[in-house]
């Protein structure tokens, strides 16, 4: 979603493998298929042949598999279908504001599905599909390489072609909450207006079920790490990272001091999106154990009519900071054995990585650092709950800086 005069518009990343390099890698790296029979025994497994060379059974194996691919893209279209459809329904929110799907590849039927929308979308094609020339270790990373020259590509084409003033990024594998565009519209105006932050974003990392208050629905929080995934950004932030864009990993280059300049972004208590994306790029990291358990918001909140003025910079750290350390300092052992009493916050203290990664994993929340940044971290704090309580996962008081070696 871009804003064009005080307007939005989407621009969703859509990052597709086409069809035929799917199928050439299905081949090459196809072993002997040893697969059970209907009734007893193995196929190929008949008198004077050998396990898996029964005639037909590798092909009819393959096929199976290629069946197997052809409904996975069926079912990925349909989400497609369903995000654009989502996009369509929420234009009365949008102000006037127009919708774009960029696409990185030469699937047909992906642009298909994207030109049955006609003009009310608009369809931006990556016109560079080849490979990215990249040294010999990192050909294992030539995806990375061209999603990060597709989000380039992609952002110039929304500020620079088409002179928007800010974009809402949805990449292809979220689904998004009812009051998606509603959130993204009522903090568009302290974006503007607040130079400490530099994004709005849809995601909670440590979002998942019994890791969020059900009941705060409405609460935002500011946070020093740049969660994406659902995120907006305006077109003066675009004019100071487009000279220097990285050539890949371009989400873990924006969580860098050199890019994040001290700011803060925008993020919910219960996500705005969801992903689904366990096949992809990166393999699934963090699916499984987290990604997939992430809660997406299910009521409508009217951020619109609600008063936000409580996450501007100096009005929030002093509130921030009061409420958590007045907290009650509590050990994990205490919290462990079930010794924390009370209904209200709690404080655990950490003094370096080692002790933030271990009380993190242990508490189930996400334990990696960037720059030395925890995931949801707001000046070293990380918020949850655990148990139906909320916990502060907080460096002692007087906290001042990250160190960019805690990764």
């Amino acid at each position: 979603m871009f804003f064009k005069q005080g307007s939005l518009i989407i621009c969703a990343a859509f990052l597709f493998v086409s069809w035929n390099a799917v199928l050439v890698l299905l081949l090459l790296g196809r072993t002997p298929a040893i697969t059970p029979r209907a009734k007893g025994g193995l196929v190929g497994e008949e008198p004077g042949v050998e396990l898996g060379t029964q005639p037909g059974a590798e092909l009819g194996g393959v096929v199976a598999d290629v069946l197997h691919m052809a409904d996975m893209f069926e079912a990925e279209l349909e989400e497609q279908k369903k995000i654009l459809r989502e996009i369509q329904s929420h234009r009365s929110l949008w102000g006037g504001g127009a919708a774009a799907v960029s696409q990185d590849c030469g699937h047909a039927e992906t642009a298909e599905v994207i030109g049955s929308y006609g003009n009310r979308v608009t369809h931006l094609r990556q016109p560079d599909l080849s490979d990215v020339p990249v040294r010999a270790d990192h050909r294992k990373f030539q995806g990375y390489y061209k999603i990060s020259r597709h989000y380039r590509w992609a952002l110039g084409q929304v500020f620079r072609t088409l002179g928007h003033k800010a974009v809402i990024i949805v990449e292809d594998d979220l689904e998004v909450a009812p009051d998606f565009f509603e959130y993204f519209k009522a903090l568009y105006p302290l974006l503007q207006g607040d130079t400490s932050l530099w994004c709005v974003s849809g995601w909670n990392d440590n979002g998942r079920e019994g890791y969020v208050d059900p009941g705060q629905a409405a609460q935002l929080y500011r946070t020093d790490f740049f969660p994406g995934l659902g995120w907006m950004m305006l077109r003066q932030l675009w004019d100071e990272l487009e000279p220097k864009w990285p050539a890949a990993f371009w989400d873990d280059w924006m969580r860098q001091p050199e890019q994040r300049h001290d700011r803060a972004c925008i993020r919910p208590e219960i996500s705005r999106t969801l992903t689904f994306g366990r096949k992809g790029v990166s393999l699934g990291q963090f699916y499984d154990r987290y990604l997939r358990f992430i809660k997406l918001n299910s009521q409508f909140v009217p951020f619109t009519t609600l008063d936000l003025a409580y996450l501007q910079d100096n009005t929030y750290r002093e509130r921030y900071d009061q409420e958590v350390y007045a907290a009650p300092l509590v050990t994990y052992e205490m919290l462990k054995q079930g010794q924390v009493t009370g209904a209200g916050p709690v404080r655990l203290q950490y003094s370096s990585k080692e002790s933030f990664k271990l009380m993190a994993r242990n508490l189930g929340v996400m334990e990696d650092l960037k720059s030395g940044v925890p995931r949801t971290g707001y000046r070293g704090v990380v918020s949850f709950m655990n148990r139906g309580q909320r916990i502060y996962l907080a460096p002692p008081p007087g906290w001042s800086h990250y160190d960019p070696t805690w990764s």
